[in-house]
């Protein structure tokens, strides 16, 4: 695969993975304040699940590449 190929399949897994991470470790505020969702989580931690989501997504990306380059599947070119 080509770097853009190769940048767009990181983007996609990146954004995959980074949302499915979103509702691990999430814990609510026992009293919100006036005018905040009750559900709103009190520690989102989104720089840490940002940061194990690039590691996440560029071994997939690794592994998708070496997949496509192996022609274990192939993409009809």
């Amino acid at each position: 695969m080509d770097f853009v190929s190769s940048l767009v399949v990181f983007l996609l897994l990146w954004w995959w993975v980074f949302l499915m991470s979103l509702p691990f470790g999430v814990r609510t505020v026992d009293t919100p304040e006036a005018g905040h969702a009750p559900s709103a989580p009190a520690r989102p931690m989104l720089w840490r699940k940002a940061l194990v989501t690039t590691f996440i997504a560029g071994a997939l990306t690794v592994l998708v590449n070496w997949t496509i380059s192996a022609q274990i599947i192939s993409l009809g070119m």
